[in-house]
């Protein structure tokens, strides 16, 4: 097999819990984003895009979608002979078979993968970052620093910084420290999760980390502190673009919203940095005579019959008569029935919001049993492929899935249907 210059392997098995019911049936990457992407397509695009050919995605949580949707990677060009995406799931050899039990663990159980295309260098990526990057000019700061390891740094808020991992740089930008959340920070250098590793340099710190029983087997925790303390250098690269952890409702919610406020900032009609993505075959969206749609987004299968502002909306959602969508995500194939009322809610895949429904961040009920920790900021959550009975209320900070002996007085679920 010809070597390559560089592969990306992206981590892409996380069950991002942080996101509540909307990963109950699907890996966090596999969560619809804008009108017609998924999360997974940001990494997928910018290896593309920066003439990464060889790309392995390490699935684990609830693959199924995942899986699917990449399947031989054809929408992003990464269907190849000599190359393309790979599916990489824990797997059982001779030694028998393990889950992926963190991050540097899952690269270790992939050395073999990794091996038969002998890089030069591998590219680390997590499957859930909306941003678009070119990882070439990555490589060349670590070419030119001679880097044993280089990693993707983005200046944050100073009063952010307990939310990350921090690198601490010398004058040269020279990671000399690494600090996992820290209270009082040094720097407000936080780390991407994108690093870049000379291959046979992070292939024997897979295993000296793996045979090593005290450790977690993480990047951050483990192996960059290890290669920090052995003397090895390794590099910031400072990146100043759009990024966005979308790991919370909240930064799920703020994200979409930034695609209406702030559209320069992630241009999706950049020709010379496409977004690639996989999409169903629909007619084109149709606005009804007496419909209204401002500073809103959304893509085809479309039908819209009442009031949308300030919304997202993936492929096939109906908007009904009457109703009111504002300041929503909804997910492709949602359905609000006539005379409903949304307001800062996400509605997942093929929902259906029967009529006279009103939902979200206006309606205050703080003893509902729907209130959710992971809902912030009065954002309400509609799990995927369920049928709301009618003329209900739901409050905002609510998730709405099925609830064990839930009081049927108090239950808004008519029906819950797979829709996979």
């Amino acid at each position: 097999m010809a070597k390559k210059e560089m592969i990306a392997m992206i981590l892409a098995g996380g069950q991002g819990s942080r996101l509540g019911v909307l990963t109950n049936t699907m890996a966090k990457p596999a969560i619809p984003f804008g009108s017609r992407y998924r999360i997974i397509d940001f990494p997928l695009s910018n290896c593309t895009n920066s003439g990464i050919d060889t790309v392995g995605v390490l699935t684990q949580y609830q693959p199924l979608e995942l899986n699917t949707y990449v399947g031989n990677g054809h929408p992003w060009d990464l269907d190849r002979n000599n190359g393309g995406a790979f599916i990489l799931p824990p797997y059982q050899n001779i030694d028998g078979s393990d889950w992926y039990t963190n991050t540097a663990n899952a690269i270790f159980q992939n050395i073999g993968f990794i091996d038969n295309y002998n890089p030069n260098y591998v590219l680390i990526l997590s499957g859930d970052h909306i941003y678009k990057m070119n990882y070439e000019a990555m490589l060349e700061t670590h070419l030119a620093s001679k880097a044993d390891c280089t990693i993707a740094v983005l200046e944050v808020p100073w009063s952010e910084t307990y939310r990350f991992g921090i690198m601490n740089t010398d004058e040269t930008d020279r990671i000399v420290e690494f600090e996992e959340k820290p209270a009082n920070a040094k720097s407000n250098l936080a780390s991407m999760g994108i690093y870049i590793f000379s291959w046979p340099q992070l292939r024997r710190s897979l295993i000296m980390d793996n045979d090593d029983s005290s450790s977690s087997h993480d990047f951050g925790k483990n192996i960059i502190p290890m290669l920090i303390s052995k003397g090895m250098k390794v590099q910031a690269y400072r990146f100043s673009g759009y990024w966005k952890d979308v790991g919370t409702i909240s930064s799920l919610w703020e994200s979409h919203m930034d695609l209406l406020d702030h559209p320069d900032e992630i241009n999706f009609r950049d020709p010379e940095w496409r977004i690639y993505s996989r999409n169903p075959v629909k007619p084109a969206h149709f606005i009804a005579k007496n419909a209204s749609v401002k500073s809103s987004c959304m893509t085809d299968g479309c039908r819209i019959y009442g009031e949308v502002s300030h919304s997202i909306l993936g492929h096939s959602v109906v908007v009904e008569e009457g109703a009111v969508v504002k300041d929503c995500v909804l997910m492709p194939g949602a359905h609000i029935g006539r005379n409903c009322h949304l307001e800062k809610c996400i509605v997942g895949l093929y929902t259906h919001i029967s009529d006279g429904v009103a939902a979200g961040a206006f309606i205050e009920e703080p003893d509902n049993p729907y209130i959710n920790k992971y809902c912030t900021e009065g954002i309400t959550v509609f799990n995927h492929g369920l049928t709301i009975k009618a003329n209900v209320q739901v409050p905002g900070n609510a998730m709405v899935d099925l609830l064990p002996h839930l009081d049927p007085s108090k239950n808004v679920i008519e029906e819950i249907h797979n829709v996979w």
